[in-house]
């Protein structure tokens, strides 16, 4: 299988330039392609997946792939898909960004300079920070009329919204994208640009640019953008955005993100995002489909996602910390598991004096963390049996905790019924 038979059978293969030609080429040898993303957080978020993951597919059948920061354009802001412009960053912030995802880039990329197809990262301030203004409009601006700039569909959806229009910045963003493509291709010997379908507009302008001033044929390539079966956002969840820095969102809400995802969507997310064959999705699907209930395919989903992002043990840590909260048992969890289950819970601090010696009292330590509004109720929960102490019931009205309850000399997890946990923090 050619990686574009692999990306029509995935689903991302939304529009090429010159397909077949690009298959020709493509057949040839290893080519260098390129996908951008403008640094406007310190981190890459689940949205931005879908082109990096195709660089990295791209990797694996031996071609080359660059990933640009825009520390230039990301100055700009691309229209492309906003309703109204975005915020204008600084130079300092924006390297900033830049600095930051890097480390996540390479959870996806392969950046071993010891292959000879390894990834690079790149920054498109280092080569348009030296232009001038003039030079510009006379090298790049000459080259295309307004009247087909307007056309694009970026340009096009913002100017009949009157009350936002498009500023004359973002109105040149398409110019400077363009021009990227061209400097990649002359220092890069660069061929193939792909990126979200939205950004097709600016895709062409860089083919037509390398077309005019380099005489050379260049493709672009387009992946969906992609949407949940409701019709809602695909990376978005109740508290924002998943982001791929666990100090942004932990790694167990991005895995729980993943195991959650609507039936309806979970074959294809499995085509989208995840580096299994044909035959292991077509066996999760049959699984699937016969018993969608089990959740076979959503786990190998959640799974895949999150080791990609944050390695085996984050993901064995995030895994266990699910057990926890339906219930099950703490035994063998790690230090990080437990901290991601009391991260998630609500939590109460205790000092360590009172769970020494005699200890502290069940009653009050369920009234402490508010999981019994009043030891009159926490009574009543504890003699129901729906009182639990790191997953164990207890019934004993007489109870204390003490240091024995406490893991990694921190941490106590009460629970009270099937679904409210609080944690205890021993300081």
């Amino acid at each position: 299988m050619t990686i574009l038979e692999d990306l029509h059978w995935r689903g991302l293969l939304n529009d090429c330039t010159a397909e077949e030609a690009l298959g020709e080429r493509l057949a040839k040898g290893p080519i260098s392609l390129y996908s951008g993303f403008d640094p406007t957080a310190d981190s890459l978020h689940v949205g931005n997946l879908v082109p990096l993951i195709a660089l990295r597919r791209f990797q694996d059948y031996g071609h080359k792939p660059i990933a640009l920061a825009g520390g230039a354009t990301g100055s700009i802001g691309d229209p492309s898909g906003k309703k109204s412009e975005r915020q204008l960053l600084t130079k300092e912030v924006l390297d900033h960004n830049i600095e930051s995802v890097k480390t996540q880039l390479a959870s996806i990329l392969d950046f071993n300079e010891a292959i000879e197809n390894t990834a690079r990262l790149v920054d498109n301030a280092t080569w348009m920070a030296p232009i001038s203004f003039l030079d510009f409009l006379r090298d790049v601006g000459k080259h295309f009329t307004v009247n087909s700039m307007v056309a694009k569909e970026s340009v096009r959806a913002r100017m009949e919204d009157r009350d936002v229009g498009i500023s004359y910045t973002e109105f040149s963003y398409m110019l400077l994208q363009g021009y990227d493509f061209y400097h990649l291709y002359q220092a890069e010997n660069c061929e193939l640009q792909i990126g979200g379908s939205d950004q097709w507009g600016n895709i062409t302008i860089g083919t037509e640019l390398t077309r005019k001033k380099a005489g050379a044929t260049v493709y672009g390539l387009t992946l969906p953008l992609i949407t949940n079966a409701d019709g809602s956002k695909f990376g978005k969840s109740e508290s924002g955005a998943i982001w791929l820095d666990p100090a942004r969102t932990s790694v167990y809400r991005f895995y729980q993100y993943f195991i959650n995802v609507d039936d309806r969507d979970v074959i294809r997310y499995l085509k989208y995002f995840t580096f299994l064959d044909q035959e292991k999705i077509a066996a999760l699907e049959k699984q699937h489909e016969e018993n969608p209930g089990a959740r076979v395919a959503h786990r190998a989903l959640a799974r895949e996602m999150t080791q990609l992002i944050h390695g085996e043990e984050a993901t064995d840590d995030a895994i266990k910390a699910s057990q926890i909260l339906f219930g099950g048992g703490l035994e063998d969890i790690s230090e990080n598991a437990l901290r991601e289950v009391a991260n998630e819970i609500p939590n109460a601090t205790v000092s360590s004096d009172t769970v020494s010696g005699e200890g502290l009292s069940l009653l009050d330590a369920l009234v402490e963390s508010g999981l019994s509004p009043s030891r009159g109720q926490a009574k009543k929960d504890i003699q129901g049996g729906g009182v639990n102490v790191n997953n164990n019931r207890i019934q004993d009205l007489q109870a204390k905790l003490t240091q024995s309850d406490v893991h990694f000399g921190k941490y106590i997890l009460l629970r009270r019924g099937k679904k409210n946990y609080a944690a205890l923090i021993v300081e």
